[in-house]
């Protein structure tokens, strides 16, 4: 099963789930207890700590949930805040990190690199947590779309269309998807 965030990122080949941490979880949660799928393959934008461009297709089977106030040393958690779901499906050794916010101080937020961090994305620390609840295969596709600095939402908004029509290309180039969607 394909799944998204859905608002602006919606497609007719993919399940909406809501946008954020907890919505996306409900939402999948719900999915998974009434209509359970074989795989979870989440899709979506990103925001690029600094080693992917824009456009950049990048894959994922882990996620972490680190608050910019942990890289300041004013937090802590007693929760596991990383999951990774084992997987052949894809490769990739990426972290996406996830927030219900999004990242604007680019000093700050290139910290996340040293934790081997490399992309923000709201939704898939929640998505892999249900997935691997429920012991199914999931993994993520992202296209990062604005690097994490204080032109974040304008650069989201202008590159957003061009980033979707080139997720929608690389699903079809990979045989994931058998038709162009609008």
């Amino acid at each position: 099963m394909i799944v998204s965030a859905g608002n602006q990122e919606t497609f007719v080949f993919a399940k909406s789930i809501g946008v954020g941490l907890v919505n996306s979880a409900i939402n999948l949660t719900k999915i998974c207890l009434f209509d359970r799928p074989e795989f979870i393959l989440f899709i979506g934008s990103a925001g690029s700590y600094g080693n992917h461009k824009i456009f950049d297709i990048v894959e994922s089977k882990n996620s972490s949930n680190i608050e910019l106030s942990f890289l300041e040393n004013f937090s802590y958690t007693p929760i596991d805040n990383a999951v990774r779901i084992d997987t052949n499906l894809t490769k990739s050794e990426v972290v996406v990190n996830s927030s219900n916010y999004i990242s604007t101080n680019q000093t700050l937020s290139k910290e996340f690199l040293q934790y081997n961090v490399e992309l923000e994305n709201m939704e898939f620390f929640s998505i892999l947590s249900v997935a691997k609840e429920f012991e199914i295969p999931a993994f993520g596709i992202f296209v990062v779309t604005n690097y994490t600095n204080e032109n974040a939402h304008n650069d989201f908004l202008k590159n957003h269309k061009i980033a979707m029509e080139k997720l929608t290309q690389y699903l079809i180039e990979k045989n994931i998807i058998k038709i162009k969607a609008e």
